[in-house]
């Protein structure tokens, strides 16, 4: 069954990676890291806290870098879950907003927050500092390397660890590389033709 589960995330995975985003809607684009990103974030950080408090209550005496492994991502996984919180209230809905104006030709009044590029301008630097916490977490792990005498857990919170990394970082891209220059560029053209 672990077998089946692995080969399926890899070929999710392998599949995912082939994806022409560049050539999607806005709206489409939205609706997949909603699915995909927000979803695997929602359901995995309750499951990597538990691991990573049992972990730590059982090996923490011998291995110290595990509390701050579990204050660091209970640290990230409150960020991420605030900042998830305001794409899903506020920037999303005006993206496509921008997009089903742009679509009907149909002008659009100045946001409470100025241009698009204020709200993104703090999404970016908080998946910067997601970032940072990322590469924190890679260096205490030892690149997700649990020791050899470890339990069943401590090896599962490790992978799941990177999993969710590698989760993240494509996430981010999807949004700093594709979705927020897309998003800007759009606002930019429905506000020079009104």
């Amino acid at each position: 069954a672990q077998v089946e589960q692995e080969l399926a995330a890899a070929t999710k995975a392998a599949t995912e990676d082939h994806f022409d985003y560049l050539n999607w809607s806005y709206n489409r684009l939205i609706d997949h890291i909603l699915e995909t990103h927000h979803a695997y974030v929602k359901k995995t950080i309750p499951a990597l806290d538990q691991y990573l408090t049992k972990v730590e209550k059982v090996h923490g005496s011998y291995h110290p870098e595990l509390s701050e492994i579990l204050h660091l991502f209970e640290s990230l996984s409150a960020e991420l879950q605030a900042h998830m919180h305001k794409e899903e209230m506020v920037l999303f809905p005006y993206i496509r907003d921008l997009e089903i104006r742009k679509q009907a030709g149909t002008s659009l009044s100045e946001p409470p927050f100025g241009s698009i590029q204020n709200p993104i301008r703090m999404m970016e630097s908080e998946h910067s500092s997601a970032g940072d916490a990322l590469k924190t977490l890679q260096t205490l792990t030892g690149n997700y390397r649990p020791p050899e005498h470890a339990c069943n857990t401590f090896i599962v919170s490790y992978k799941l660890l990177e999993e969710f990394e590698g989760d993240l970082h494509k996430h981010i891209h999807l949004e700093n590389n594709i979705l927020f220059p897309g998003a800007i560029a759009l606002e930019k053209e429905i506000f020079l033709e009104t």
